[in-house]
């Protein structure tokens, strides 16, 4: 069974202050709401899922098959069409929507996004190569990565060998990142620490596939209040 997800825009980063003085940098997400577009059944395709409209669309960007597809389900065009594979479709009805509040109870999300990309970049920057000598006999390969095949056998480079190439602009999955706040009316999501891609690049956010047993930082404060008033007691 996967989780629900819900997509969303990178809006920037910033910090959240606690009442302790401490400063713990967060990057806000700004969510798409979903609206349940389509029930599929398992008897019909061999799964049972759901399918989820984000973000909206103009028609005239729309084709004349997808018209007649949102016509048919009664709702307005959504941009990105998305199937979750769900074991019990029974609580959700097409036009159903939901936003952040899927995330009332959760400490930990997953965030899957694109990174930025740095276009052609040398084997010192992209597999982090530490190049060759900078003086005793070579000159002008001071950043090149070496040698890349053998000998007469087997007489090729093989495949995935780290090389110059293009780096970047590739999805990544960050797991495990606390939600510090959220901001229900304006569907924002704060999650400490940052996330790959660029600002306005499109995320992917879903309830943490671990279980997390560490504490988040507001239990920590709690925590140490605790034991603070505790120790305060023992000294009166």
């Amino acid at each position: 069974m996967s989780n629900l997800e819900l997509l969303g825009i990178k809006l920037g980063m910033t910090r959240e202050f606690y009442e302790t003085g401490q400063s713990v940098p967060v990057t806000v997400l700004k969510m798409e709401k979903a609206r349940v577009i389509s029930l599929i059944d398992k008897e019909k395709r061999g799964y049972s899922a759901i399918q989820l409209g984000f973000g909206s669309i103009k028609n005239s960007k729309l084709t004349k098959q997808m018209k007649g597809y949102f016509t048919k389900k009664n709702t307005e065009p959504k941009k990105t069409l998305k199937e979750i594979r769900l074991d019990k479709i029974d609580e959700f009805k097409e036009g159903n929507e939901f936003g952040i509040e899927i995330f009332e109870n959760v400490k930990f999300v997953d965030i899957k996004s694109k990174t930025i990309g740095k276009g052609f970049a040398g084997a010192m920057k992209r597999h982090n190569f530490s190049g060759l000598r900078a003086t005793h006999g070579v000159s002008i390969s001071h950043r090149s990565h070496g040698s890349t095949g053998q000998r007469q056998d087997p007489g090729k480079v093989f495949k995935n060998k780290k090389m110059a190439g293009h780096m970047g602009d590739k999805y990544r999955t960050v797991q495990n990142l606390e939600i510090i706040k959220k901001d229900l009316e304006n569907q924002l999501l704060f999650v400490k620490g940052s996330i790959p891609g660029s600002k306005n690049s499109q995320v992917t956010v879903t309830k943490s596939i671990k279980n997390i047993n560490k504490s988040t930082i507001l239990e920590k404060i709690e925590a140490a209040k605790k034991a603070k008033n505790i120790a305060d007691k023992k000294k009166k």
